[in-house]
């Protein structure tokens, strides 16, 4: 079993660190005087650079994957386009007059906002009321 100190020792010694702290050690280290001299230098030779790669490092044509081209990228049925144009781009538009400054009708206004709130509701009426299956993880073989 392991000893442990008394706490007048811990007390003593935690007191002798902060007495002496920040004093540099007057006593020259004795593992110093003990190294030679002078080390010889030894002079590392590189080896010269080849002009040939081996065969056997060279890529093999035959084993390179070249994977097939992606599908072009699906499009949205008009009525979802309208519904997703009306909540990021009509509060772009009116972002972009309160920034500059410059004035709007109202009627436009008020048209940008219920096109938002349109657009919005209609992406939330049309997901799907189930959630999906769990074990589909999007892998394709």
């Amino acid at each position: 079993m392991v000893q442990r100190e008394q706490p007048d020792d811990q007390d003593a010694a935690w007191r002798a660190i902060v007495e002496n702290y920040g004093e540099s050690v007057l006593e020259p280290d004795p593992s110093l005087d003990a190294l030679p001299e002078s080390t010889p230098v030894v002079k590392q030779v590189r080896p010269e650079p080849r002009d040939e790669v081996p065969d056997e490092l060279l890529p093999d044509p035959d084993d390179a994957f070249v994977p097939p081209t992606p599908p072009p990228l699906p499009r949205p049925p008009i009525d979802r386009l309208l519904a997703w144009l009306g909540v990021f781009g009509a509060p772009a538009v009116l972002l972009f007059f309160v920034i500059t400054g410059l004035g709007m009708p109202q009627l436009v206004g008020w048209a940008l906002v219920g096109w938002f709130l349109v657009g919005f509701g209609y992406l939330v009426m049309q997901m799907p009321s189930e959630p999906r299956d769990p074990w589909d993880n999007g892998a394709q073989l």
